[in-house]
């Protein structure tokens, strides 16, 4: 009777004309919302660059630091060497001195030599007690020298170990917090993403316009330098390929990534982070802005762009972006630095 019943309810459901009710498609995020999202989704983004730009700097502390202990140990193995020669010295004088039945050496030549040799052999066993205390000192100077390298590299290892903790920190601070924003950007449909990229847009367009409108590039007008030329050539040159976090090329960049391989192609080192950019390199007057400089984002230092002239910058922006041209004025500025500045290229300014 169970089976039957089964059996009849099954056909019931399978009857020709039965209608079903599709499932219900999700209610569309209103306009208000979205935006709310897209805020939230760039204060991530914002976040995870900060910890990228603290996980470029432990790793560029780290590959320091592997450098400084590289050359202690090279100096270690150098000291070593000499330190295995200088005993070897110590033990030939050792049995020497043996050999002559332990006597002292001005006695030994009273003993053994005629007068008119005297002078001579005495003056031969002056030189051989300066010897021995030349020899003596170089030993203790070696022996100093491999504990003071040992100590070093001891806090060189500490050092070591503490930028790879940070390093590990700052690591997953960026991947927790780009994947909380793309698990954002999950939850939206494909028009609601579009109108999410549009409301970006809009957003970037209208702080750029708000700048241009103070009147700022009226008072730019400077052009850029040989050395600037070729770090917006190589910048510019690299338009379309991916943003990736800690990356420097040649595929893919960050943005102090592409800022620093930019102007190394144009010739000058400069830091790898967009804080210590903006620590270590000369600051520039808005105003007296060329192409080529550098422009700092954001209080914390956490982007930076490459000025290209005309109110625009060069940047890679964020994960799940390319590198593009955008408004200079489209992101909140904290300064300006310039890569190439010489000593007395300002100096009325100064």
């Amino acid at each position: 009777m169970t089976a039957t019943a089964l059996v009849c309810a099954v056909g019931g459901l399978l009857a020709p004309g039965t209608a079903y009710a599709a499932p219900a498609e999700p209610d569309p995020v209103p306009v208000s919302r979205l935006e709310e999202i897209r805020k939230e989704i760039e204060t991530l983004y914002h976040k995870a660059e900060a910890a990228t730009e603290a996980y470029n700097a432990a790793r560029e502390k780290t590959r320091e630091q592997s450098r400084k202990l590289d050359r202690i140990e090279k100096k270690t193995a150098a000291a070593k060497e000499r330190m295995k020669l200088l005993r070897g010295q110590a033990g030939a004088m050792v049995r020497s001195h043996y050999r002559g039945s332990g006597m002292p050496d001005t006695l030994q030549l009273l003993l053994e030599g005629g007068s008119k040799d005297f002078l001579h052999d005495a003056d031969t066993a002056r030189k051989g007690r300066q010897a021995q205390a030349g020899l003596i000192a170089s030993l203790e100077n070696t022996r100093e020298r491999l504990d003071t390298y040992a100590e070093t590299a001891d806090e060189e290892y500490r050092r070591l170990r503490a930028q790879q903790k940070k390093k590990a920190v700052a690591k997953k601070a960026v991947e927790s917090r780009i994947e909380a924003a793309e698990e954002l950007e999950s939850r939206l449909q494909a028009e609601e993403l579009e109108r999410l990229r549009e409301l970006e847009d809009e957003a970037a367009r209208e702080a750029q316009a708000e700048w241009l409108d103070s009147g700022v590039l009226d008072e730019i007008d400077a052009r850029a330098s040989e050395e600037g030329k070729k770090a917006i050539a190589y910048a510019t040159g690299q338009l379309g390929k991916d943003y990736e976090w800690g990356a420097e090329g040649p595929d893919t960049y960050d943005c102090s990534g592409l800022t620093s391989q930019a102007w190394a192609a144009a010739g000058r080192t400069i830091p790898r982070t967009s804080q210590e950019q903006w620590k270590r390199l000369p600051r520039i007057a808005i105003r007296d802005m060329r192409p080529g400089d550098l422009i700092i984002y954001h209080s914390d230092a956490s982007h930076v762009g490459m000025y290209i002239g005309g109110g625009d910058i060069v940047h890679a922006p964020r994960p799940g972006r390319q590198i593009t041209v955008t408004g200079a004025g489209s992101m909140r500025i904290l300064g300006v630095v310039r890569p190439d500045e010489r000593a007395g290229d300002r100096a009325g300014e100064r």
